[in-house]
């Protein structure tokens, strides 16, 4: 496994590159790559296709804002990234995932929350910091559960897709065939106005909905 930190502070990357190993099953072995910039985490992923996760700094000396997340996402779409980021303002995660983000970790967060955000993310789930969840969107009234008008079954999936399981853990613990989830995350989909996983957390917190 193969996985890349991008931050320009060396003690950050230094710091990271223990905890991330942590989430090799034995025998299997992860291989952590640094860069400081964005335009050298760009020439580390080049020259590995086969890199498993970006781990990425919002803060980077050679772009600003999302514009490290957008180009990742334009050049390596296949690969998920997680930000890992100094703040965890619920406006900022926001921002994170409508540009494509599958995690959000805050450099404050324990060495084992990492590693679990890590796995979750590696294993098709998403993670988001729980901040994100408990605020909701001024704009709207939280209309909760039983405003979205979804069946019993179609709540449990929600309530495990705000957790950040993955299908195949949703079809694991709702004891479903994998068609069937998607059927309800279909719904659920349309229910929320969203397309993807990731829009679907970020529309369920603004209605004040949690796991």
């Amino acid at each position: 496994m193969k996985i890349l930190v991008v931050d320009d502070h060396h003690l950050i990357r230094e710091g990271m590159r223990p905890v991330v190993k942590q989430i090799a099953t034995p025998p299997e072995e992860v291989e952590v790559f640094e860069a400081a910039t964005f335009a050298s985490g760009l020439d580390v992923a080049r020259a590995h296709p086969d890199l498993d996760l970006v781990l990425l700094d919002l803060h980077l000396p050679d772009v600003e804002g999302f514009e490290a997340l957008a180009g990742f996402q334009e050049k390596f779409p296949a690969v998920p990234i997680i930000v890992v980021s100094g703040a965890d303002d619920p406006a900022l995660v926001r921002q994170a995932v409508d540009h494509g983000a599958l995690g959000f970790i805050p450099k404050s967060s324990s060495s084992a929350l990492i590693v679990n955000a890590i796995r979750l993310v590696l294993s098709g789930g998403t993670y988001l910091p729980r901040q994100i969840m408990s605020a909701p969107a001024k704009a709207a009234a939280p209309r909760g559960m039983n405003g979205l008008g979804l069946t019993p079954r179609q709540a449990d999936v929600l309530r495990l897709l705000l957790a950040g399981k993955s299908n195949k853990l949703i079809c694991r613990e709702l004891d479903m065939a994998e068609g069937t989830v998607k059927n309800h995350l279909g719904a659920i989909f349309r229910a929320l106005n969203v397309t993807t996983r990731v829009e679907a957390i970020v529309a369920a917190g603004k209605l004040g909905i949690r796991p």
